[in-house]
């Protein structure tokens, strides 16, 4: 059984890199900014589904610190096979996650030139955050940053109404 949790694993990750890859190459190399857009969009339909899918029989959530607590947790976990490494709040609605060894870096080399490949591989994963986030009632926007691969921060700021 392990074998096949194994194989889903990498599966995931190739699905990952080719969903990336397919839209590259759909792209024109002036529209790149759009072709991140279209990933986050991609993204957020994605997190939008698993949240749902993870909470259809779980009660609400009773503030937004847990429901951030929820994605390090929960949502990391079932996404990507373990926790999200540190979750940092200034209390007034910017939440910061990092992931010491973030899954779909960890295949790209830590040289610096594959630093400005990075955020491509991550606007979908933004994308799954705000999304699910959506889904819980929080609206936000999500960045990415990455200062040493295959580390990731997430950065989650609260759009209040």
């Amino acid at each position: 059984m392990k074998k096949f949790k194994m194989a889903d694993e990498v599966i995931l990750e190739y699905l990952h890199m080719e969903i990336i890859s397919q839209f590259y190459r759909s792209c024109e190399k002036s529209d790149q900014d759009q072709c991140i857009a279209k990933l986050e969009s991609l993204g957020f339909r994605i997190g939008q589904s698993l949240v749902e899918r993870f909470t259809k029989e779980s009660p609400r959530f009773k503030d937004e610190l847990d429901t951030m607590k929820f994605i390090c947790k929960d949502f990391w976990n079932y996404v990507y096979k373990k926790q999200i490494d540190n979750l940092r709040t200034n209390h007034q609605g910017v939440y910061v996650l990092q992931d010491n060894k973030f899954r779909f870096l960890t295949q790209m080399s830590n040289g610096k030139q594959f630093m400005e490949a990075a955020p491509k591989f991550l606007a979908l994963p933004c994308g799954m955050i705000r999304g699910a986030l959506s889904n819980l009632g929080v609206n936000c926007v999500v960045t990415a940053e990455v200062s040493a691969m295959p580390a990731c921060k997430f950065q989650i700021q609260i759009q209040r109404a």
